[in-house]
Order: structure tokens, then sequence, then C-alpha cells
């Protein structure tokens, strides 16, 4: 006689499973207790564990509270706006997970955020501020990619957050990707997915869950997904062997998740409907052809990317989980969330099928909080307020990233170092950040400052404009930092500039091919006070920057 896989679970968790309530501290294997977990759940508790929900304001709402006690969510997100400082962070973390643990199954939340390190950094009240992805694709080097995931993971590890939307994989093939560029680990997919892979295991070895992104790939589109529907030229051997090629390696490394990009391949698919809410990208080609057993969830449903379609937003969470995604990111408003549970309790109710789907979605969330929640070195449920000073910043972590910094500082114009007569005579500084004129002073004490906005992101007020360009009158030597289309317009000004003009490129250098005319140019890739001081010291002469520029572009210049 013959045992079905049915069965032969039913007596697995006779035999492994504690008489009385099931419970998600039982011990158990992970895979039997997930299974029989969602097997055990109601409909509300299914969908919640699929949803992972933003909150508003620093400290835990009453609704946010509400949705986690009464519906069970799966997970939360933190964003910018929730973070005040540290230690009210840590305690509304605590105050979450101690709703979590009111619920039947006492399921702990997936505790999620966006620290890439460099540029994107959602929490950034004293956490580590890195050099970037771009960087580590300058220095080259696995070991800086491992302990950057590392030590980001042990600060995230201190607050509760054990999830994280990183690293960034796209491949950075479009000039015009500039809500990824520094983002992205260079052009190369080989070298994008050893980093990404070493970043990936630094991030694992501190207990936080990484995620790569944003599957199939972002690094080619010239529109930011927050804002349009990227549409996307590339066919299916182009995306094979560029930008699947890292998915391909972490998958083969077991990362445990992958998020979906609201993205237009049309020369693949036949029409414009985003990735994320795609069963061929999502359900054949990463589930069926690339093998991936980890969980899928999808950038923020609320981004321009899918609200342009003509659905509500439930229709959309809908279609998200029918595609194959497992764990679906919406960031607000409270209203919306009630909402949505609302609509799609509903049509479970009325479609079995869907019921399976969502079922089989909370399972794999299950499984992994199983793997990670349940671990020996997991994040902790309720971060203890009186070791934040100590742990944040990670113990070494400043000092790492400062060696980092040092590696990364790459020579793209122009001798090393600049040829600066005995005298530089008289000095501007041109910068968007405050940490470039303060690291500048150290080595040019008697040099003078311009500052100006950062924002708008795309283009430079005219009235700005004007004003640098009587301030620059009269100077020998501008030290300028490009770091944006803004102040690409204010450093295009300078081409008829009698004295000598050297550029700091931070973020990502591309903004240089717009300017052959620049004799003298590092880049320095991140925006800390430890990439301006390395990148200073190059400048200068104290070191030899060893940065190899991870873009296969020409910016020599003329």
């Amino acid at each position: 006689m013959f045992l079905t896989r049915p069965l032969c679970l039913a007596i697995l968790l006779l035999i492994l499973l504690p008489l009385g309530a099931l419970d998600f501290w039982d011990e158990a294997p992970v895979d039997v207790l997930a299974s029989e977990l969602a097997g055990a759940m109601d409909d509300q508790e299914l969908l919640g564990q699929v949803l992972l929900l933003g909150y508003q304001g620093a400290s835990a709402s009453r609704d946010i509270l509400r949705l986690i006690g009464r519906r069970n969510t799966g997970g939360i997100k933190i964003f910018g706006w929730n973070v005040k400082d540290l230690p009210t962070l840590a305690e509304a973390v605590s105050r979450m997970q101690r709703e979590s643990q009111t619920t039947r199954f006492r399921i702990p939340l997936l505790v999620v955020t966006d620290q890439e390190g460099g540029w994107v950094r959602h929490v950034r009240s004293g956490t580590s501020e890195t050099p970037g992805n771009l960087a580590l694709g300058a220095s080259n080097i696995p070991q800086d990619a491992y302990l950057t995931g590392y030590y980001i993971g042990l600060e995230m590890k201190a607050l509760g957050i054990n999830m994280n939307f990183a690293p960034t994989v796209d491949i950075y093939t479009n000039p015009e990707a500039h809500i990824i560029g520094p983002r992205a680990f260079g052009d190369d997919p080989v070298r994008t997915g050893v980093l990404a892979t070493a970043f990936f295991k630094g991030m694992d070895a501190s207990g936080v869950i990484a995620t790569a992104k944003h599957f199939p790939g972002h690094g080619n589109a010239d529109a930011d997904s927050h804002s349009a529907l990227p549409i996307i030229p590339a066919d299916w051997d182009t995306l094979w062997t560029t930008d699947l090629v890292p998915y391909r390696l972490l998958i083969r490394e077991e990362i445990p998740a992958i998020m979906s990009g609201h993205l237009a391949f049309p020369n693949i698919t036949g029409n414009l409907t985003p990735a994320s809410l795609s069963s061929q990208m999502i359900r054949e080609l990463t589930r069926e052809k690339m093998g991936f057993q980890g969980i899928i969830v999808t950038d923020d449903l609320i981004m321009e990317g899918v609200q342009h379609l003509p659905y509500d937003t439930a229709t959309i969470t809908r279609l998200a989980l029918e595609a194959g995604n497992d764990l679906i990111l919406i960031s607000r408003p409270p209203e919306l969330h009630e909402r949505i549970y609302i609509l799609l309790l509903d049509y479970m109710k009325n479609h079995p099928e869907f019921r399976e789907t969502v079922r089989e979605s909370a399972r794999r969330v299950l499984e992994l909080k199983l793997r990670y929640l349940k671990r020996e070195d997991a994040v902790p449920l309720y971060p203890a307020l009186e070791n934040l000073d100590r742990l944040i910043p990670a113990a070494d972590g400043s000092d790492f990233f400062t060696d980092h910094a040092f590696r990364s500082v790459t020579p793209l114009r122009g001798d090393i170092p600049f040829p600066l007569p005995e005298t530089t005579g008289s000095v501007l500084m041109v910068s968007q950040y405050d940490e470039f004129f303060e690291e500048g002073q150290k080595f040019f004490p008697g040099a003078d400052r311009f500052s100006f906005s950062y924002a708008p992101f795309y283009y430079a007020e005219n009235s700005e404009l004007r004003r640098f360009q009587r301030a620059v009158r009269g100077y020998d030597t501008i030290l300028f930092c490009l770091a944006n289309p803004n102040s690409l317009e204010m450093l295009k000004t300078l081409e008829s500039f009698p004295g000598r003009v050297q550029v700091f490129s931070v973020l990502t250098p591309l903004y240089l091919t717009q300017v052959p005319w620049v004799k003298r140019a590092l880049a320095l890739y991140g925006t800390s006070k430890a990439s301006f001081f390395a990148g200073f010291s190059a400048s200068t002469g104290i070191y030899n920057p060893p940065g190899v520029l991870p873009l296969s572009v020409n910016l020599r210049g003329d």
C-alpha cells in the first residue's frame, strides 16, 4: 500500500507536533509546520500573511496595530517617514511584534525596509552611510560586498528589522536610468552577480533576509517606475544574458526573496503588462524556468508603474497574486488597506482557485519566517533600546566603510594628484552637500563656498544659475561636486571659465560624458564624509586611488 503525500504529512504532524493549539513556535520541521499552519488558517488569516503594509508616522499607529491584531497582517514596511529617531523606531517595531503575538497562531511580522547603503537608506538616523554599490563595483572585491551586507544587516538587526530590500542587482546599461545609477554594481552582469551574491551572503550571516531587486531588471529603463511605467525594448536573448545573469547566480545560491518590478517588456510578453503583474514573467520565468523556491514580493503597488492601469488597487493586488507574487507591498493609506482586505476576502469566498493561490503564497511566507525568525541568531522581535548606541553604527563598520571609500575612488581625467601650483590662488568649492565643504576645508582652509539646492532633481533654477555665474568671477580654482542633472547644468556654465576646474563626481559619473571639456575629474561614488575625505586625499596626492570604473563607457573626455 502506497501512502499519498498529504497522508504522509498528516502522519508526520501527529508524530512531530505537540498536542494542543497549533503555534508558530512549535518544534517541527519547517516545511511541515508551514503547511500545517497554512492549512489551519481561515481566509482572513491567509490573506493577512501575504500583505506587507506601510504605516503613518513614527510610532505604531492605532490603524496598523488593529490590522496586525485583527487581520493577521504578515509584514510591515519601514519607510523614511517612519524614522524620527532610532529609539522611537525600535519601540514601534517592538509594539507591532507584541501585537502579532496576540493572534491565534502567534506568527511574527516580517519587518522590512530599504537599506541598500549609499544613496538609498530609509533608516538614516545614526546608521552607517556606505560608499554604495557602484563603489563596490569600482573596488571589485567580493569581501567588500560581503562586509557591506554584513554591517548593514547588523544595524538592521539591532532595530528588529528582519528583512531588507537589498541588494539591487539591476545592470546599469542605460545612462538615462537615473533612478538606478549608483544603486547598481556596474554594467557587467557577471561582476554584478558575484558582488550581489557576496552582499547577500554577508547580510544572511547577520540574520537578516536579503531581497534581490528589481526583477527582471530596471537598469535599461529611461523612466522611473515610481512616476511612470518604464517600457524596456530588450528581447529574450538580451534579457537572459544580461539582466537575468545575477538572478541566475543568486537563485543557485538560494537567495530567499526577489522583488518584482513595475516594468514592461513588450518584445518578450507581447504587451505592456508590468512584469510585476505578468504570470509569464513571474510564475513561468521565475518559478518554472529559473527554479526559484523563495518568496516573490512586489514593489509598492501605489507606484505609478501599476497605478496607471484602469483598475482599483484591490484588483491590482489580486492580479499580482494571480501572477505568482507571494507578498504584496502597499505603502498607504490605512483606509486603502482595509478596503483591500474586504474586497479580496469576498473574492476568495467565491473563487476557490484564488483562495488556493493565496494559501500557497501564505505557505511560502510562513516557511521564510520559520527559516529565519527561529534561527539561533535570529533578529529579535523586541529590540533592546538600551543597546542601540552600542550596536549602531556597527562595531568596526565605520573603519571598514572608510577603508572601502579609499579603495573605490577612481581617477577619470587628468594626472593624480591634480597638478596644483605651489599656491592654488583663490579657491571656490561648489556643492549641494555640506559634507563636501567640511572635508574640503581640511585641505583648502582658505577656500570659499557656493552651496545650491539638491532639488529639483532634473533641472537647475534659472535664478541659481545666474547667482552661480556671478559668484565664480575672480576665482582661480573651482572644486566642483557633480552629483545629478541639476548640478550638471551648473557645471556646464563653467566651460568658458578661465581658471582651473576640478570635478569630484559622486553617485554616478556618467554625467561627465556631457562635459568633455573638463580636464580633471575623480569618481567618489559615495556622499559620506569618508568618501569626500578619500576624494580630497587622492586629489592632493596623499595616496594613489586604485578604483577602476565599473562601467564600459569612455569618460576620458577630449
